[in-house]
């Protein structure tokens, strides 16, 4: 089993912090955003995890509020 990447880990702890209080702000949008592009490749699990959290705003189960 493959070993999922330091990169991605902590994405997934920035996500879940969106998802906890159901909002994200601009400064932790672009923290998510910075974090995925931080070692200049979007391996397979930051790719599948940035998609779910698109898919989040898109359906309004996050919302994104004014910082």
């Amino acid at each position: 089993m493959k070993k999922v990447s330091e990169s991605a880990s902590k994405l997934k702890d920035l996500i879940n912090h969106a998802i906890d209080d159901l909002e994200v702000t601009p400064a932790e949008y672009q923290k998510i955003m910075d974090c995925a592009n931080e070692d200049g490749h979007i391996d397979k699990e930051e790719e599948v995890l940035l998609s779910q959290f698109q898919s989040m705003i898109s359906n309004g189960t996050i919302k994104r509020v004014k910082g």
